[in-house]
Order: C-alpha cells, then sequence, then structure tokens
C-alpha cells in the first residue's frame, strides 16, 4: 500500500503545470514589449547611421562643389596657359613646312596611298611626279628586257640552252628567261642563285616563247586615294581668310596714316611752317616705321593662329571614324581597306620570242619588227584546234618573300583587273607558303600583275602600350600585340624602330637603326607588314574600345606635352569607363634606367577636367572617387602640376616643339586609347 501511494505521487509529480490564460497573456505582453524594443533600437541604429551617411554625402557633397567651383573659378586661366604650351604645334608645322622635302611626301604616297592630313592640297603636284618618275624608271627596266631578248641566243646558257638573266636595282628585279632549246622535258624553270621560277606546262615548253617577271619592291598599281575634300575646302578657306586678315589690316594702317597726317596738317597752322614740316616728316616716317613693325607682328600672329587652328583639324581627321563601310562590288574583290599589299607588286608576262641574230657569211643577221615585243596570249582565245580539255592547264609560280616583310600568318595572292581597277583573288589557287624559306607558291591561271595580301589588322586591337622618356628630348613609345611588342624611338622630327620580338624572341629588321620622319617611318612599318596605324575605316573590322574623338584628340596632345617627363601606360579601367573618359596610369620618369616597381599613378580625363582616381591597377572593381587630398584640373597638365617635381616641370617646359608634334602624331597614328 505504501509503495503504491509513493509510485502514484511520483507519477502526479511528474505531469506539468498547466499554463493560466493570464500568464499566457502576461508571455505574450512581455514578448511584444522586447520586440517593440528591439525594433526601436534598430529604428534609432538605422536612423543614426543614415545621418552619419547622409552628412558623409553632404560633407563629400560640399566639397564635390568647392572643388568643382575651384576648378571653374582658375579654368579660364589654366586654359589659356595649355593654349600657349600647345603652340607648340603649330611652330613645329611651321618649321616642317619651311623644311619639308619632295623625297619624303614621294615616299610616302607610294607606300600608302592615303596622304597626310596634315600637308596641303599641293600634294596632287607630288602625286603627278612620283608618277611620272616610277613609269620613267619602269619604261627603262622594260627597255632592258628588250635588249636582253634580243640578244637572248648570244647570252644562252651551256647546260640547258636557253637563256636566263637576272637584272636588280635598288627597287626593281627583273627576272627574264627564254625558251631557245624549246626541249618538252624542260619544264622546271628555275632563275640561278635563287628558287623563284615557273612550272610550265608542255605546249609552253615547246613554244617559241619568253618568261618575265618584273618584281618592283613598292605597290605603285593600287590607286591613290585622294585627299579628303573637307580638308581641301577647310586649307582653301584658311589660306583665304589669311589673305583677307593681312589685306585687311594692311588697309587699316593705311587709313590710320592717312587720317594722322590730316589731323598733324590741321594743328599745325600756329606753328613755324618749315618747323612743321621737319617734325611733320620725321613723324610721319617714325609713325609708319612703328605701324608697318605692328602689321607684321598681327600678320604673323594671325598666321600662326590660322595655322594652329588647321594643325588642330587635321590632327581631328586623323582619329576620325568614317560612318559608313567601302562597298565591295565583285564577290572576289579585295577589300584594301581590310588587307593590305605586301612586299610591292610581281608583274608576270608571257612574250613572244622575238627573231634571234643567225651568224652568215661573217655577219649577224637579225629580222627587225617594228611593233617591238608581243605578249604570248595564254590560254588562247580559241581552243577549236586542241582536243583535250586540260591542254591549257595553271602555270605553277613561285616567288620569294620580300627580305624587309614579316608575315604573322600565311599570305593570300590577288591578281590585278585591269578592267575593274582593284585586285581580286579569283583565277589563283593551290597557294602555299613555306615560313623558313620564304616562298609562296600558287596556280595562276592567267598572267598579269599579281601581290601578297595579309589582314592590314593582324595586330590590332593592341594587348598594352607605354610612353616612356628616354634621353634629353627622346622618348619611347611600346606596342605590344598578340604576336609582336614593337619599340618606337622618337626625337625630334623623326622616329626610328628600337626592337621587335616575336614570340617572345628579338627579330632583326633591316628597318632597325634608321632615322625617318613619322610619316616616312610609319610607311616602312606597314611596307613590312608592321601595321599598327588604324585607318578610318578599321573600327569595322576590329573591336575597338571607342571612345569620343575629340577627347581622344585633346588626351593625345596633353600627353605629348608631358612624355620628356612623364612616363604614361596602358590602364585596364579604360575599357571600364565611359567612351567620354580616357584613363591612363601615370608616373615621373626623370632617370634613364629603367624603375624595378613603379608606383602609378591613375588619372581621368573627360576633355575638360582632369582628376587622380582613388583605385589602382590592382583594384578589385572600378571606381570614379577623386583620390584624397587632391583636386580637379581642367587639363592634364595642370593636374600633374600638383604632385610633379620641380626638375619635371622644367623638363616639360623646355621639351623640343619638333618631339612633341613628332610623339603627338604617333599617338595619333596609332590610337592606343582606343585600339587597346
Amino acid at each position: 500500500m505504501l509503495s503504491l501511494f509513493f509510485a502514484t505521487t511520483n507519477k502526479s509529480g511528474k505531469k506539468k503545470r498547466k499554463i493560466t490564460k493570464a500568464e499566457r497573456l502576461k508571455q505574450l505582453q512581455e514578448e511584444e514589449e522586447r520586440r517593440q524594443k528591439e525594433e526601436e533600437e534598430a529604428r534609432v541604429k538605422y536612423e543614426k547611421e543614415e545621418m552619419e551617411r547622409l552628412e558623409i554625402q553632404r560633407i563629400e557633397k560640399e566639397k564635390w562643389h568647392q572643388l568643382e567651383a575651384k576648378d571653374l573659378e582658375r579654368r579660364h586661366e589654366e586654359l589659356e596657359e595649355l593654349c600657349l604650351l600647345e603652340g607648340c604645334f603649330p611652330e613645329a608645322e611651321k618649321l616642317k613646312r619651311d623644311t619639308r622635302l619632295l623625297s619624303q611626301w614621294k615616299h610616302y604616297i607610294q607606300c600608302d596611298g592615303s596622304p597626310d592630313p596634315s600637308i596641303s592640297p599641293e600634294i596632287n603636284t607630288f602625286i603627278s611626279l612620283w608618277k611620272e618618275e616610277t613609269n620613267e624608271t619602269l619604261e627603262e627596266v622594260i627597255a632592258k628586257s628588250k635588249l636582253v631578248l634580243k640578244q637572248a641566243s648570244t647570252l644562252a646558257d651551256l647546260d640547258s640552252g636557253n637563256m636566263e638573266k637576272v637584272i636588280q636595282d635598288e627597287n626593281v628585279t627583273l627576272y627574264v628567261w627564254a625558251n631557245l632549246k624549246k626541249n618538252p622535258r624542260y619544264k622546271s624553270v628555275r632563275f640561278s642563285e635563287t628558287q623563284i621560277g615557273f612550272e610550265i606546262p608542255r605546249i609552253l615548253a615547246t613554244s617559241d616563247i619568253a618568261l618575265r617577271l618584273l618584281h618592283t619592291h613598292y605597290d605603285h598599281v593600287t590607286p591613290l586615294r585622294p585627299v579628303p575634300t573637307s580638308l581641301r575646302e577647310y586649307t582653301a578657306t584658311v589660306n583665304h581668310l589669311v589673305k583677307d586678315e593681312v589685306k585687311y589690316e594692311e588697309t587699316a594702317v593705311d587709313k590710320e596714316l592717312q587720317e594722322e597726317g590730316k589731323q598733324q596738317e590741321n594743328e599745325s597752322n600756329s606753328v613755324d611752317e618749315e618747323q612743321t614740316k621737319f617734325e611733320e616728316q620725321s613723324g610721319s616716317e617714325v609713325q609708319r616705321s612703328f605701324v608697318q613693325e605692328e602689321s607684321e607682328a598681327t600678320k604673323c600672329e594671325v598666321e600662326m593662329k590660322l595655322l594652329s587652328e588647321t594643325v588642330l583639324s587635321a590632327q581631328f581627321l586623323l582619329i576620325k571614324n568614317a560612318n559608313e563601310k567601302p562597298y565591295i562590288f565583285e564577290d572576289n574583290e579585295v577589300d584594301l581597306c581590310q588587307f593590305t599589299t605586301l612586299g610591292g607588286v610581281y608583274h608576270l608576262d608571257i612574250l613572244e620570242l622575238p627573231p634571234q641574230c643567225k651568224p652568215m657569211k661573217g655577219w649577224m643577221i637579225v629580222e627587225i619588227l617594228k611593233e617591238g615585243l608581243q605578249k604570248y596570249i595564254y590560254p588562247p582565245e580559241t581552243t577549236e584546234d586542241v582536243e583535250t580539255e586540260n591542254a591549257f592547264p595553271p602555270i605553277e609560280v613561285t616567288l620569294e618573300v620580300q627580305e624587309n616583310v614579316i608575315l604573322f600568318e600565311d599570305p593570300m595572292v590577288a591578281r590585278w583587273d585591269a578592267e575593274g581597277k582593284h585586285w581580286q583573288t579569283d583565277g589563283i589557287s593551290n597557294v602555299s607558303y613555306k615560313p623558313e624559306d620564304r616562298l609562296v607558291t600558287f596556280s595562276l591561271e592567267t598572267f598579269g600583275p599579281v601581290t601578297l595580301i595579309q589582314d592590314a589588322h593582324i595586330n590590332m586591337p593592341f594587348q598594352s602600350w607605354e610612353l616612356t622618356p628616354l634621353d634629353v628630348d627622346q622618348v619611347l613609345l611600346t606596342v605590344t600585340t598578340v604576336f609582336t611588342t614593337i619599340q618606337i624611338q622618337i626625337k625630334e622630327n623623326l622616329c626610328l624602330l628600337a626592337s621587335i620580338t616575336l614570340s617572345n624572341k628579338k627579330h632583326f629588321s633591316i628597318l632597325e637603326g634608321k632615322w625617318m620622319t613619322p610619316i616616312s617611318f610609319i610607311c616602312a612599318l606597314k611596307e613590312a607588314g608592321l601595321n599598327i596605324f588604324p585607318s578610318e575605316h578599321s573600327h569595322f573590322y576590329v573591336v575597338i574600345n571607342y571612345k569620343d574623338p575629340l577627347i581622344e584628340m585633346k588626351a593625345y596632345r596633353q600627353l605629348a606635352l608631358l612624355s620628356s617627363a612623364f612616363a604614361f601606360g596602358w590602364s585596364k579601367w579604360n575599357i571600364v569607363c565611359s567612351s567620354n573618359k580616357v584613363i591612363v596610369k601615370l608616373k615621373e620618369h626623370l632617370s634613364e634606367k629603367p624603375i624595378q616597381k613603379p608606383n602609378w599613378t591613375l588619372l581621368m580625363f573627360s576633355g575638360d577636367r582632369a582628376q587622380r582616381l582613388k583605385i589602382n591597377e590592382n583594384s578589385e572593381t572600378f571606381s570614379e572617387a577623386l583620390k584624397e587630398e587632391t583636386e580637379f584640373h581642367s587639363t592634364l597638365y595642370h593636374m600633374v602640376k600638383d604632385f610633379a617635381s620641380q626638375k619635371a616641370m622644367e623638363k616639360v617646359r623646355s621639351s623640343s616643339c619638333q618631339l612633341i608634334d613628332s610623339v603627338c602624331y604617333m599617338l595619333l597614328s596609332t590610337r592606343v586609347l582606343s585600339y587597346s
């Protein structure tokens, strides 16, 4: 009984006591009060943080407005100083115009065909002169080939019995072969000491023919592109304005002298006549001399002002993108905005062998043809007498790529269509390239001018770039592409190819060590296949980092001004920022030795405002936040001036105007801010 009682008691003690309704309400009330308290604390905390954030924003905004106000306050002064510094561009252009040589433009025209916007419309005269000289040179070479073929029998090779001759000039090489023996088994033609030659079909091996290969080391076949109409009109307007302004100044001076003379005559009535006359004459001479000096100064000032506007317009045209892609009419027509010719032009001709000299009784008798050398038509226009369809197969041609040309991919071959006046790729088959021997082999249906072509934009876009000061008034521009790294040294108005690296190996070029004017230098690099110079149509063929052309041009001009004492380089943030801003990295560079761990500063420029960025090249996210304790400025020059050393700024101010102009020209020509 007792044990049962205790068991019952323990069991009932384990039962949970029920919570009354009043207690339940009390618990809920306490929980609600606790929740409200937590919400209130969170609200107070949020309001406090929001107030702090707003206060920080207010302070930053106020500071920003103060910086903007300060920037606007000194903008006029800064722009005036920049205008004085940029006076180096018209000054350099004036020096170029005074010392420009015809040979420079002649070389440029024959290389590129697209005239430099900074030159005057007189370039048409240079084009005409160059064409005349080129035609004269080719006529001389063709005349030599006529003479050689007439004497072919006397120049025959003892082994083959046929004649072969190679005549080499500075810019032209002539290969001539005469089929004297007509041996059907002799179908492989190779010129001595070269691998250049032909594989001819049996029908040609048994015919009285001669093969002529005329290699011009430059492209004189592709039509030249004219000077832009807008530039011609602008230049003509500028010249007209200069003349009108000067004439107006001279008229104003004469009128002023006449009025002063009349005034002096009226005031001289009360003075002795002889003394008055003497004073009038001497005073008039002094006044005239002073006004003439003032007129000359005004004339010079007007000319420089208008020249500055001309240069500015020309520089803008260099980076202006075309609105429309060039239209190609034929399916096989080569788009010369997308491709470029390399290694010159190879003129291939099959000629009828002229009558040869025959000895007879101590005399040499030869038949003289009035019409001169005649072309041998292959394949013939009518093939009725020929039974087999494949009697006139294509002729295999082997050409050697010119020594100075660098190929980044297997070249294509194009033939000239004389009727359509363009290059096209039909009629050519079995193209192969041996890079170790630099030999291109292909089959050609009909002979005529042929050339090698390569994608003009194979080295675009660039991977990076850097502009570094060297010695006194010398700068090094380095452009890195997928295939190569090109270093260009610039001094005064000259450029030099410092080095080329291909696949991490240094490559020797015959252009290295040769100082040239910027235009000639650009042409030489293009001829060599090292095209890092976008054209107005390049954006149709390359994915670019588009930047507003006006802002881009302003940036290049100001980078060139600072290039003698500061190094600039590619920044990954330039791709992230908008098209109306550019970002470059900068460091002061006064030593000739490279800095091991450079401390780069990031600058952002929008055309009318420059600022230092808080982020660096290794930051994870992009931000336009201003670097602490820095200010806005209207120009890159004044932005850099805030933290640069006095020695660096003195070096900038003492830079040669020709160096600044050349650096600016190379930056405008490479467009590293848009094409990197």
